[in-house]
This record gives C-alpha cells, structure tokens and sequence, in this order.
C-alpha cells in the first residue's frame, strides 16, 4: 500500500502511496462524511414525528436542524483545525466520530425539547472533527490537478449521507418511533472510526504539491514547532485574509455560503412538505427524498469536480462558472418541482436540478485548497466552514421555519394566502397581525382533537401553503450565490497563480 519510507516522514524520505491505497483512504473518508451527514440531517426527515410527539414549531424544529447543531459545530471547528496542522489527523478524525456518533444516538432518549437541543449540541461538537483534517489529508494524498475531483468524491457523502439518512430514518420511524431511529443509526459510526485508524497513514505536509516544490525538512519532521498563542492568531489572520481579502476567492466563500444557506433551509423542511401537502407517510417520503435527491444530487457533486477540473485545463475561472452556471440553471427547476399538484410529477421534476445545483462543492472546497500553504489546510476548511455554517447551517433551517410560520399565520388569517410574492409582500408591511394566532389555533401545525371540521381544514391548508412558500422563498438564495460565483471567476486565473508562486510551485 505504501512503501519509501514511513507515511509520517521518518527517515526523511517521501513516502509513495499506491493508487488503490488512496482509493481506500478516500472510500473511508467518504464513508465517515456519509454517516456524518446521517447523523446530521436525519432530523428533517423524523422531523414531522418530533414535532407532533413533543409539539414544538417550525422556528424550534429549524433550530434542531440549525442553529443548535451548528453553534459549536462552526466555533469548535478552528481550534480543532488548529490541532490538526501539528498533530495526527487520523487520530482527531477517529475521535471525533466516536462523539459524534454517541449524541446522535442519545438523541433518541431526549424527553423534551431541551434535552434534545442539549444532544444536539454534542452531536456538532463531534462533527467539528472530520472535515478539516479530511481536507488536509486529502490534500496531501492527491496532487493540485486532481484536488476538486477528489474533495467532490469526499463531499459525495452529503447526498450519500441525506439518501440514507431520509431512507432509513423514514421507515425507523414509521415502523418504530423518532427515538429508535436515532439510536439505529447514531451507533454503527464506531466501526468506521476504528477502521479509519486502523487502516489510514498520517501523510507527510504537503506529500502531493507539485515535484518541484519537495517536501521541506519541516514538513517531514515528526514534531511540529512550539505552540504560541501569537502565532495562532497570526496563521488564523493569515488564512482569513486569503480567504476574505482576495477579491474571487471572498466571492465564492460568499457563493457556497448563501447556496448552503437556502439548501439548509429549504431541505429541512421538504420532507415535512411532501408529507404535509400530499398525505405521505414518513417512509414513503423518505423515498421520495432519499433517492430522488441523492440520486441527482450525487451525479451533480461527482460531476462538479470532473468537470472543473477538465475545463480548469482551459482556463482556472471554471473554479468559479461551474458553480455560477449550476446554481442558475437548477433553480427554476426547483421552483417548479414544488409548484407541482402530485407528488409523482414533483418526484420526476426532482431528478433533474441536483445534477446542476452540487456543481458548487468541489471547485469551491479544491479553490480553498490551493490557494493556502500546506500547513494551513485544515485550517482554511475549518475557517471556511466556520463563516458557512454558521450562517448557512446555523440560520438556513431557522430562516425557513420562522418564514413558513410566518406564512402560515398569514395563509390562517387570509383563507389561504395568494400569490407567493403577494404574501411575501403583504407580510412585511405587517399583514401577519391581527385575527386568531395560528400557533395556539393549531398547535403542531394541526387542530386540536375534536375541532371543527372548518377548522382542521383551515388549519391543514394554511400549513400546507405555508410550507411551500417557504421552502420556495429559500430556494431562490441559489440565484444570489449563482452571482456571487460569477464575480469570483473574475481574477482567479491570478489569484492562483500567485499563490503556487508563494509557495515557490510552477
């Protein structure tokens, strides 16, 4: 698998790893962002069954999905990014999994909305430990050229993990409760850390940068330099202003981050949509959205590097309008997917903008990536993702629950709304006000038992309408990162060639 000299630099040769063995270390690393996303996302699909067993809104259930996942998700993240330029990346990865996995599957004990929140926390805290590192590894076990195919391999777990996720969580809680489901799939995550540290070599500091720029006796040496708090803050400067200063790159950070952020938000509460709006229990939807969205989306991430990096032989902007082309063509379709009156002609509509829209993962990410030294990987994704989830992960989900409640007081009030844009505009000149509150009208989103039959319907149609304009609303922020991308292909052939120049590549 490997030969030349040990993978953590003794001897002071520079290891060589076959291509089946990087293949093996990939598969792993995609295996564990797969249950990472799992674990991450299967709340949007069981969501529906929380909030009717603990009756919460759909402000509370964004902030499971959001917020209360991301907090220390985004604010762990750096430190721990830290820790990975000095330390193993295998060994942070391994354990990061095992925390993640066990709050995942504590989840399922939660009485109350608070200790579900209180889980949900720790299961973020985990998951602050696999990306970065990834990332750095990644990036040390495939060469520049190949980085944006490889980091879309990586981030294939994201649709990988949300199928599985909507599929397995749908039919658990169908046939068991919300509670079994996550416990069925917060715990096999174990077996992948051990295998991970089992099998994974620590590579040498930038083992697969260009030939002529060799591994440097500081990247071979097993200890890194003495810690300093000043020179923390100083690489942390030093990496957000690569990030945030340099004109294309600060452009699509702000594309991956707004596009994240309608994802986020509208995804948490498409699966609620299809069962709100069209009757369909929680397995069929998992279904629906598991293997519609995965299947597209899937072939949409996988492509999205392929491409880039073939066209990039052209010209490097394609970092840049891939995404920018993706992200505008994908959102019509979208839109129209849930105009739709049958789940079936919504269902096939769905097959199609995944494949445009996740174009954005891996150019974005294999960009990040070259544009840094080598001992600053792991903290760029971690810098990156801190900006992203916090806004993208942290307000996606809340955004869009408080809009669709927002909506469904509207819709409550107005027999049933308008137009989305009329609502829209209607409710932020305060037409939300006045009347009976939704909220205690229709707790959960439905009435009480022994209602009025006026009022179960009311109740239901104003949820329904609700949910799709949400979800619509949300879906629209795809077209505001489409630009931002489009901005960033401006200057990015420079912006990359200075950087390889900084580090002394051709």
């Amino acid at each position: 698998m490997a030969a030349n000299g040990a993978a953590n630099g003794s001897g002071g040769a520079k290891p060589v790893f076959s291509n089946s063995y990087k293949t093996l270390v990939l598969g792993l690393l995609v295996t564990a962002y797969t249950f990472n996303f799992i674990d991450r996302t299967i709340i949007s699909t069981i969501g529906q069954a929380i909030k009717d067993d603990l009756k919460i809104s759909d402000t509370q259930l964004g902030l499971l999905g959001g917020l209360y996942f991301a907090l220390l998700y985004t604010l762990l993240g750096i430190p721990i990014a830290r820790l990975a330029e000095r330390f193993s990346r295998v060994n942070i990865i391994s354990g990061a999994i095992v925390i993640w996995s066990a709050f995942t599957a504590l989840c399922g004990t939660a009485a109350n909305f608070a200790t579900l929140a209180a889980y949900r926390f720790g299961v973020g805290f985990g998951e602050a430990g696999l990306s970065p590192p990834a990332h750095s590894l990644i990036s040390d076990y495939f060469e520049p050229k190949k980085r944006a195919t490889a980091l879309s391999i990586y981030s294939f777990g994201i649709p990988l993990g949300s199928m599985f996720g909507a599929i397995a969580g749908g039919w658990l809680a169908l046939n068991f409760s919300w509670r079994v489901a996550f416990m069925i799939v917060g715990l096999p995550g174990i077996l992948i850390a051990i295998a991970i540290k089992v099998f994974v070599k620590e590579p040498p500091r930038g083992h697969s940068d260009a030939e002529d720029h060799p591994v440097s006796p500081e990247d071979l040496a097993p200890t890194p330099p003495p810690f300093s708090l000043v020179n923390e803050f100083k690489e942390l400067g030093a990496v957000a202003k690569t990030l945030f200063m340099k004109w294309p790159v600060a452009n699509m950070v702000l594309g991956v981050t707004i596009a994240s952020f309608g994802s986020y938000g509208s995804g948490q509460f498409v699966p609620p949509y299809f069962t709100r709006t069209f009757g369909l229990n929680y397995a069929e939807v998992g279904l629906i959205t598991g293997l519609v969205g995965g299947f597209s989306s899937g072939i949409g991430t996988i492509l999205g590097g392929l491409i880039t990096d073939k066209m990039s032989k052209r010209s490097e902007r394609w970092y840049a309008l891939t995404p920018a082309i993706g992200l505008a063509i994908a959102t019509p379709i979208y839109v129209a997917a849930y105009l739709q009156p049958s789940w079936q002609t919504a269902a096939m509509i769905l097959l199609v903008p995944g494949i445009f829209h996740y174009t954005y993962l891996g150019p974005t990410f294999g960009v990040v990536q070259n544009m840094v030294e080598t001992r600053r990987r792991a903290t760029a994704t971690a810098l990156l993702f801190f900006f992203l989830n916090l806004i993208a992960l942290g307000g996606g989900p809340p955004f869009t629950g408080w809009l669709i409640d927002q909506f469904a007081q509207f819709n409550f009030t107005h027999n049933g709304g308008g137009a989305i844009l009329g609502s829209l505009s209607e409710m932020l000149q305060g037409g939300t006000k006045g009347g009976a509150r939704f909220a205690e009208m229709c707790p959960g989103g439905v009435a009480p038992d022994g209602a009025p039959a006026a009022l179960v319907s009311q109740c239901k149609t104003a949820l329904v309408h609700a949910t799709r304009e949400g979800v619509v609303v949300s879906i629209c922020f795809y077209l505001w990162a489409a630009f931002h991308y489009l901005l960033g292909s401006f200057g990015l052939v420079q912006a990359l060639a200075k950087a390889r120049a900084a580090r002394g590549e051709a």
